[in-house]
């Protein structure tokens, strides 16, 4: 496996990470022993990055994990890198808010270390920007927070690179996590220059494209019973079968290849560069063994063109959010 860094000055960490929303039935039904299973081969495989958030499941994803901690021992907790988040809150009326006050943000911690049964994280992300409040304190908030011990590092998902450079110019930002793969190209414009060059790591979820860049991809009987899923642009008819049909041509060629097509999603999101640090989730040990063999192949820039000829950018049909989804993650261009 693969080690990277989680920032300029982070810990090292495996190329390939987990991404734990998984644990908390967000792609259908599961159970913490196959959150387990995913966990114990993770450790098998050297795989030592796991991100959650306290409101996967609302804890459930680090209960998962702190149970798991707790089962297995210090051998695990030493062998995992371990990432959360907050920032997603509720309003009187259950309407979703996002808060980024230092309160907030200490409060969820203090929760999340509870339920992950550790006493630091070693990276604490602002989950959503609170639009309103300067970037600047909301930095100056979570960085409080490594000076307290409760975390080793900081970071920030969905934000647009001019926000992350005057973040950084507050704190080291060891992390930026934004959604990042072959159908979702839009952190070329600039996030990821950022990131380079502010010593940042970019984490990508949903590399494999919420499934489409897989050689089973979720079935369309299934995306009504998916919350996010049946209301998202991407999933919805007739951009589902177009999107398959896109996707058949890239499949035959990772067998052409002579490899899954989860592997080579994972291989060409790594090739983006050393600082790209992919998060794919999963409910099946079998595919997240196809995971982790895409971060062992090594493509040559040939492969690349031949992959990127199969799906170019802005191939996918729909938006990779609905209006309702997009309420949070910054846009940029």
């Amino acid at each position: 496996m693969q080690i990277r860094k989680l920032g300029a000055n982070g810990a090292d960490v495996s190329s390939l990470g987990i991404g734990a929303m998984s644990f908390a039935n967000f792609y259908g039904p599961t159970t913490d022993e196959n959150s387990y299973a995913i966990l114990d081969a993770a450790m098998e495989a050297g795989v030592t990055h796991i991100d959650t958030s306290n409101v996967y499941g609302m804890g459930r994803s680090e209960t998962a994990i702190g149970e798991f901690l707790k089962s297995r021992g210090q051998e695990a907790r030493d062998h995992f890198v371990i990432a959360t988040k907050a920032g997603i809150s509720k309003d009187a009326d259950g309407n979703r808010v996002f808060d980024n006050s230092p309160e907030h943000f200490e409060a969820e911690l203090d929760k999340s270390l509870a339920r992950l049964g550790v006493e630091c994280v070693d990276l604490f992300y602002m989950h959503r920007y609170q639009a309103e409040r300067p970037i600047e304190e909301v930095a100056e908030a979570l960085a409080a927070l490594v000076k307290k011990g409760k975390t080793k590092s900081i970071g920030l998902s969905e934000i647009a690179p001019s926000t992350l450079r005057r973040a950084a110019a507050v704190h080291p930002i060891a992390a930026v996590q934004s959604e990042y793969s072959l159908a979702t190209r839009a952190p070329e414009l600039g996030l990821l220059q950022a990131c380079e060059e502010l010593g940042t790591a970019f984490v990508a979820f949903s590399p494999v494209g919420r499934s489409f860049l897989t050689d089973d991809p979720i079935p369309a009987s299934r995306v009504p019973e998916l919350e996010f899923l049946k209301v998202n642009p991407r999933f919805k008819q007739p951009n589902y079968d177009y999107n398959i049909a896109a996707t058949d041509a890239f499949r035959a060629l990772a067998a052409e290849m002579g490899m899954p097509a989860a592997s080579l999603a994972i291989a060409w999101t790594l090739h983006k560069g050393d600082h790209m640090l992919p998060i794919p989730g999963t409910r099946s040990t079998a595919h997240f063994a196809e995971l982790v063999k895409g971060a062992e192949v090594v493509l040559s820039d040939t492969d690349v063109v031949r992959i990127e000829q199969v799906l170019p950018v802005g191939w996918a049909y729909g938006d990779r959010y609905s209006a309702g989804q997009w309420v949070g993650p910054e846009r940029f261009s």
